[in-house]
């Protein structure tokens, strides 16, 4: 029976089973870590029932959000962020949610910030974009959103952007999963002509690990990231919470 897995939808490529397999190996730790790829969030409850040996839990797109209403509790920043990333399962079976997403991007983001990096737009409204803000937020970095309509936190949607509007926020993150693999010469819909050596563009996506966004990106001599940092620093976050007594 596994102690840690990951619940999410098409995740053969994802990286924490590798990162947490190759961990309790090289700590010489006797647990197992399983992908729990569920086609919808109603199936959560049987993972929880066939598996009583699981001690905690990620959580990945889609279901970041949806998650939320089969948990006992929320930690106070996964409340104020909306979207949960992480479960840790109590010893009275009771389940808490935590979001690491904003610890792994504001730490993997840091490091590149420049003075000139005043603003940012955010690609995409999903669980993942809301750890993303919460971050900015704590970089005191200002932001707007761009999805594909109107709704209440939303600027702009991408019928809205010209080279005008790109050019005036130097950094521009993909939270959407546009360009993962295998649907990797797909790319958000904006007007890249307003790039400049100025802009930092960051993509959540690590596979590929330069995605068409990227290199559209790189092209115009921006600073580019993926996502592989942001993972591996809210891994650690989710262990360190696992781990606590």
């Amino acid at each position: 029976m596994p102690n840690f897995g990951l619940i999410g939808k098409n995740i053969s490529y994802s990286f924490s089973k590798t990162h947490f397999t190759a961990k309790f190996e090289n700590d010489d730790l006797d647990y197992s870590y399983e992908n729990f790829d569920i086609d919808d969030i109603s199936q959560f409850p049987y993972i929880l029932k066939n598996n009583p040996e699981l001690l905690g839990l990620n959580i990945t797109i889609p279901y970041k959000e949806s998650i939320i209403p089969y948990l006992d509790e929320l930690n106070e920043i996964a409340k104020e962020i909306g979207a949960v990333n992480t479960i840790k399962i109590e010893s009275s079976g009771k389940l808490k949610g935590y979001n690491t997403d904003y610890y792994g991007f504001q730490h993997s983001i840091q490091p590149l910030l420049k003075p000139h990096h005043k603003k940012a737009l955010i690609l995409g409204t999903g669980g993942a974009s809301k750890g993303v803000a919460y971050g900015l937020k704590n970089l005191n970095i200002p932001f707007d959103f761009v999805s594909r309509q109107h709704n209440g936190n939303v600027k702009y949607v991408y019928s809205d952007l010209t080279d005008m509007i790109i050019a005036s926020y130097q950094i521009i993150i993909n939270c959407t999963p546009i360009g993962t693999h295998p649907n990797v010469n797909e790319c958000p819909d904006i007007p890249y002509d307003g790039i400049t050596s100025e802009h930092l563009l960051y993509d959540l996506i690590y596979n590929p690990i330069q995605t068409k966004f990227l290199i559209c990106g790189e092209i115009k001599g921006a600073t580019i990231i993926n996502g592989f940092k942001m993972l591996e620093f809210q891994a650690q976050k989710a262990w360190d919470i696992w781990s606590m007594a």
